[in-house]
């Protein structure tokens, strides 16, 4: 009796570049209703992007303001500012 091997969903960090499993990524959509936010079930509408759960990419992204080339517009800095906000939040509940 062989036992088969489930495939792993695999997502890229648009940070690092790495591929990594989704479920231990951060997903970040832009809803059909042009809002940013976390998609901690990975099942929202709309665009997404993964960022590792590493502080370091994180920060990167922020800085560098990565998401603008991973949903192809200019991001408003308040969006940055407000996901900089939630990071830190899920980080220290």
């Amino acid at each position: 009796m062989t036992v088969e091997k489930k495939s792993v969903p695999m997502r890229m960090c648009v940070v690092c570049r790495n591929m990594i499993p989704k479920k231990e990524l951060l997903r970040i959509v832009r809803g059909t209703d042009g809002k940013y936010f976390f998609d901690p079930t990975f099942k929202a509408n709309g665009r997404g992007a993964y960022i590792c759960d590493k502080p370091e990419c994180m920060e990167k992204c922020l800085k560098k303001k990565m998401m603008n080339h991973a949903f192809r517009t200019q991001i408003p800095d308040e969006v940055y500012q407000a996901l900089s906000e939630e990071y830190e939040n899920r980080k220290n509940p």
